[in-house]
């Protein structure tokens, strides 16, 4: 089966997400929706290594939710809380996201290429072999990585403006780790969190990433390699200890 086009214009997000997974069903591979508009949930829990969906629009909140394998590309911006839960696969946004981006992102790859709303990486985790990577080209607005519990979350800050600038960076914070290029003033840093400057394995670890974001993204990726890099990460391993009562 070749790549199948479907014309999303007016079509309900619940009769579009049916033909989607009836396409896959049927062992298409390759699946082109234009003129998205708004439709959520699509691709949510689809299953599929060797599928790809390339999006022409704008989709709705929930892109990708507890999706496992397949590789949804977008032209365009996109609403909420794309990769929701993911469990595997990869989401490449060519423009900005807004609030919540891979909530409780569990496995695959994130990459957007601009800016990003409030609460990014909220609650994102890891398990055994599986850790979870959100890179984001642009800036990413207040409590960036809060409850953050495993994975990686990179902000290169390439829209001249800070990566974050906002308050509540890694707030409660208690696992994974918050890379910016440059540094995050201590003000903006949230409760829980702290900042170190990276050592060189940690260094050597994360520059095979920016790469791979330079490259879908065709930026050059000298200057990002040659970068200034900070590390935001628990400052202990219980950050809201205080805040409750034992008996």
């Amino acid at each position: 089966m070749g790549a199948v086009h479907i014309n999303a214009k007016d079509i309900h997000y619940t009769q579009l997400n049916e033909q989607i997974r009836t396409i896959v069903a049927r062992g298409g591979k390759e699946i082109i929706l234009d003129n998205i508009l708004g439709q959520r949930f699509i691709a949510d829990g689809l299953r599929g290594e060797n599928v790809t969906i390339t999006i022409n629009g704008v989709p709705g909140g929930d892109l990708a939710m507890f999706m496992s394998g397949p590789t949804i590309i977008v032209h365009g911006n996109a609403d909420h809380a794309p990769g929701n839960t993911m469990d595997k696969g990869t989401v490449i946004i060519h423009g900005s996201a807004g609030d919540a981006v891979a909530h409780s992102m569990r496995g695959g790859r994130i990459y957007v290429r601009d800016n990003i709303g409030y609460r990014g990486g909220i609650h994102m985790k890891q398990y055994m072999g599986k850790r979870p990577i959100l890179v984001v080209g642009g800036s990413a607005q207040a409590f960036l990585g809060e409850y953050m519990a495993g994975g990686l979350l990179i902000v290169l800050g390439l829209n001249d403006a800070a990566p974050v600038s906002e308050r509540g960076v890694g707030s409660g914070i208690h696992g994974g780790e918050i890379i910016v290029r440059g540094e995050v003033e201590e003000k903006y840093l949230g409760m829980g969190a702290k900042q170190q400057p990276l050592t060189s394995e940690q260094r050597a670890e994360i520059l095979p990433v920016i790469e791979d974001f330079a490259r879908v993204f065709n930026i050059d990726k000298e200057p990002l390699l040659a970068a200034e890099y900070s590390r935001i990460i628990p400052a202990h391993a219980r950050p809201f200890a205080n805040k409750y009562t034992w008996e």
